[in-house]
């Protein structure tokens, strides 16, 4: 009895271990997550914002992120806020589920804590008087354009329509894709991955002030108009819609 006994266990045990090894048994491992289960930063930046801030932070379409005076700049309320609702107007989607997009609360942090602890640099502005990231006054437009003069002018022309060091900032298909706030953020950081230096260096030993920064975004702003990208001016449109359906 106690052999057929030891015999029947040992047949138990090796059916349970068959049993891991078994045809079609995922191998340990090989489960596939959720899409809303992932939390790897590679793999979130990788799928989300590579495409317009460019492989590791380095820019592309937009901004880097791995730029250490943006993230010196910016506070994480204000990078998460923006990662997680996007920019209406603008090409920024929001990303959030909570706003439309198929990020989860928990990506979103993994996304913005990471960007923080792996690009930036502490210290990096240290002695500097940076501006604030937000304008704390509302723009003067007509201040904007001699401040544009002094410190934009030699690279992007004199009325910002590009120049051989800079592209074109008033045009109005540019300006229909970005806010006030990016336009802010690249003037203050600049566009470090195109050359294009931050506030201190476009005029060397003079860096612009918070209230010139203000002005002159005020100024670029003030060359958006309501339908752009049309190849004639407004007040010609109809003057060509009509010569076109004479032809």
């Amino acid at each position: 009895m106690n052999a057929l006994r030891q015999l029947c266990a040992l047949v138990v045990v090796a059916l349970l271990c068959g049993c891991n090894s078994a045809p079609g048994r995922p191998r340990k491992g090989s489960e596939i997550i959720a899409p809303s289960e992932i939390l790897d930063f590679d793999t979130l930046y990788a799928q989300n914002c590579a495409g317009c801030h460019g492989a590791d932070g380095r820019g592309g379409a937009a901004i880097a992120l791995a730029d250490p005076v943006y993230l010196a700049i910016a506070d994480d309320a204000s990078i998460r806020k923006v990662t997680a609702n996007g920019v209406k107007g603008t090409s920024m989607p929001a990303f959030a589920q909570s706003a439309g997009g198929m990020l989860t609360n928990k990506q979103i942090d993994r996304i913005t804590t990471e960007m923080r602890s792996r690009w930036s640099r502490p210290g990096i502005l240290s002695g500097a008087n940076p501006p604030a990231y937000a304008a704390k006054s509302a723009g003067n437009a007509q201040q904007g354009e001699v401040v544009y003069g002094t410190y934009c002018a030699s690279c992007h022309g004199t009325q910002g329509q590009g120049g051989r060091k800079g592209s074109a900032i008033t045009n109005d298909s540019f300006l229909a894709l970005v806010s006030d706030q990016g336009l802010r953020t690249i003037v203050i950081t600049g566009r470090p991955e195109l050359g294009a230096p931050d506030w201190r260096g476009n005029v060397p030993g003079k860096p612009m002030s918070d209230q010139e920064i203000t002005d002159v975004v005020a100024w670029m702003a003030s060359h958006r108009v309501q339908t752009p990208g049309q190849p004639y001016a407004a007040s010609n449109y109809a003057q060509h819609r009509e010569s076109d359906n004479v032809r």
